[in-house]
C-alpha cells in the first residue's frame, strides 16, 4: 500500500486574498482632484483680493478641497473606500498634477506678463541667490504632499460607507 501523496497546491484563503481589491485606474479621480484644486484655488484667489490670505493657506485650502472631491467621488463610484495603496497612489499623482498646473501657470506668467526687463531681474536674482528659492520651492513641494496624503486620508476615514 503506497502512501497519500499531499498537494502542493494547497492555498490557505485568507482574509487579505479573499477581500483582495482588483487595481483601479485612479486617472480619473487625479482629475478630480486637480479640477477641485484648480477651482478652489481660483475662489480662494478672489476672496484673497478683499481677505488678507497667505498663499500658503490658500494652498492647503485649495488642496483639501481637491482631496475632499476626489474621495468622495472614489467612494461614491465604488461604493468602499481607498486602500493604503491606492491613497498612495492618488496622492502622488495629485501632488504631480498640482506641480504640472503650477508649472503651466507660472510659464503663462512668464510669457503673457512679464517684460524682458522682469525677466532679466528675475533670472539675474535667481542666480545671485537660489538657496532660498530652492528651499522655498522644497517646502512647498513637502506642504503639497503631505497636506494631500493627509487630507486623503481625512477624508477617506470621514466618508467611509457604514
Amino acid at each position: 500500500m503506497s502512501r497519500p501523496t499531499i498537494p502542493l497546491t494547497n492555498k490557505k484563503v485568507t482574509k487579505s486574498s479573499a477581500t483582495a481589491v482588483k487595481k483601479i485606474s485612479l486617472i480619473a479621480y487625479i482629475g478630480f482632484f486637480a479640477v477641485g484644486f484648480v477651482l478652489s484655488s481660483a475662489v480662494f484667489m478672489m476672496l484673497q483680493t478683499q481677505v488678507s490670505l497667505s498663499s500658503q493657506l490658500v494652498t492647503l485650502l485649495s488642496i483639501m478641497v481637491g482631496a475632499y472631491i476626489a474621495v468622495l467621488k472614489f467612494i461614491k463610484h465604488q461604493r468602499r473606500t481607498l486602500s493604503v495603496s491606492e491613497m498612495n497612489r492618488l496622492t502622488l499623482g495629485s501632488v504631480t498634477a498640482v506641480w504640472l498646473l503650477t508649472a503651466v501657470y507660472l510659464l503663462g506668467l512668464w510669457v503673457l506678463l512679464f517684460d524682458a526687463i522682469s525677466r532679466e531681474v528675475l533670472l539675474e536674482m535667481t542666480a545671485q541667490q537660489p538657496l532660498p528659492l530652492l528651499s522655498a520651492l522644497i517646502l512647498m513641494l513637502v506642504m503639497t504632499a503631505v497636506s494631500a496624503r493627509l487630507g486623503i486620508w481625512v477624508f477617506n476615514r470621514l466618508l467611509a460607507p457604514k
